[in-house]
């Protein structure tokens, strides 16, 4: 059952995503969506004018042996083409999946046509109104976002014994802020947050998951330490003794594959409003943990699906992070200054202070240089092109090597 909060929140939402009277908005649901989520869009919708209309298909059963949970890649659709044409001729999908459309086989012919996508996370309509929105965070985003695409390298250091180098040649990035961006794009809300798939063999070092960390798979607070060994992209050895440690193991290992074990994606949270402790406050299924990644200076590191890298699996971690205190470099190669050395180099650049800290100035503090050899992939899309793809920001996200010249492309959803 929804409430008129919750309702005014949504609303409020669909007009900053450019929904207007009359235009024609489908209600994409299936048969184990949260029905409050449900009823609370297409009441918001019906409000704001929208011609609504639902599109109800049945979830899918599940192929695997352990549930599958968070991973944006909805098998709900099925390629069932009388969906795929209603939904591509709308003016607004509003996603009401329990997995989202982000990663879903579907999504490039539904934005091809025209229509924008608003991916709705599968939560609690709570957390949707506590949020509310911060007319900052588009630019801060973009800035982070801008700086990410100008490095050449993540290194990401801890107290807790984490030294992560992740080489950026080659990888796809994208910041979401929840807003859609005009036909032919896709954002999920709640929004914050910037990351990179990376290309392959590009992921090596050591990550360590400490208490009060998060494996949002399971909605659970980590209370003893994990120690992960990546060499080339895939998680080689598994350390500990608690339950953490057992958990993380089985579940891995259910899907029978490599590529369960292989990096997925990583980034940083950029939500002020965002709160950590909030995962302890909701039953298991009552949020699907976006919250958590979002939550600013959170140092996300996921594991599973990497279209960049050509792996698929529906094996899936998302793991936020605190206290990844050293970052230098979060981005070696920053996209501030741009100063040189005499051989035309860059400077190794060091991004000072935490990720919480450059989430909530986006920049402005840190001191990162730019690498004269390669072009930032910021570049704006031109108007009415549903080819090119862009975030939420209105920025074109791509991977390195489209961008020099030639369309914007990369994974349809991002």
């Amino acid at each position: 059952m929804t409430e008129w909060r919750f309702i005014e929140a949504f609303a409020a939402h669909f007009g900053r995503c450019g929904l207007v009277e009359g235009e024609v908005v489908a209600l994409l649901s299936e048969s184990q969506s949260r029905p409050a989520l449900v009823e609370t869009a297409r009441l918001a919708a019906q409000s704001l004018g929208g011609r609504l209309f639902d599109v109800v298909v049945p979830t899918p059963p599940s192929a695997h042996s352990v549930p599958v949970r968070s991973t944006g890649a909805s098998q709900a659709i099925a390629a069932n083409p009388a969906v795929i044409s209603a939904l591509s001729t709308a003016g607004l999908v509003i996603d009401c999946t329990v997995e989202g459309l982000l990663h879903a086989p579907e999504l490039g012919a539904i934005l091809g046509g025209g229509a924008r996508v608003l991916m709705i996370s599968n939560e609690h309509p709570d957390i949707f109104e506590r949020l509310g929105w911060d007319d900052d965070l588009p630019r801060r985003v973009e800035l982070a976002l801008e700086r990410l695409n100008a490095a050449s390298e993540m290194h990401v250091t801890s107290a807790a014994g984490t030294d992560l180098r992740v080489n950026l040649d080659g990888a796809f990035t994208a910041g979401s802020t929840g807003l859609t961006a005009g036909p032919g794009s896709i954002a999920h809300w709640p929004g914050g947050l910037v990351i990179a798939f990376p290309a392959a063999n590009t992921v090596n070092g050591t990550l360590i998951m400490a208490e009060g960390d998060l494996n949002l798979t399971f909605n659970r607070i980590v209370e003893s330490p994990i120690g992960l060994t990546i060499a080339d992209d895939h998680i080689t050895e598994i350390a500990g003794h608690g339950v953490d440690t057992q958990l993380f193991r089985s579940y891995l290992a259910a899907f029978g594959d490599r590529t369960s074990f292989a990096t997925s994606h990583v980034g940083w949270g950029m939500n002020t409003a965002a709160r950590w402790e909030s995962v302890e406050l909701y039953d298991r299924r009552e949020t699907w943990g976006t919250e958590a990644r979002a939550v600013a200076g959170n140092f996300l590191y996921s594991t599973g699906a990497n279209e960049v890298a050509g792996r698929f699996t529906a094996g899936h971690f998302d793991l936020p992070m605190r206290h990844c205190t050293g970052w230098q470099g979060a981005l070696q190669g920053g996209v501030a200054a741009g100063a040189r050395t005499g051989r035309g180099r860059s400077r190794t650049a060091v991004c000072r202070g935490e990720p919480a800290d450059l989430a909530k100035r986006a920049g402005s503090g840190a001191r990162c240089l730019a690498r004269p050899a390669q072009k930032p992939c910021g570049r704006r899309r031109p108007a009415g092109d549903p080819g090119q793809w862009r975030s939420g920001t209105g920025v074109c996200v791509c991977s390195r090597s489209s961008c020099a010249s030639g369309p914007c492309r990369g994974p349809p959803g991002l």
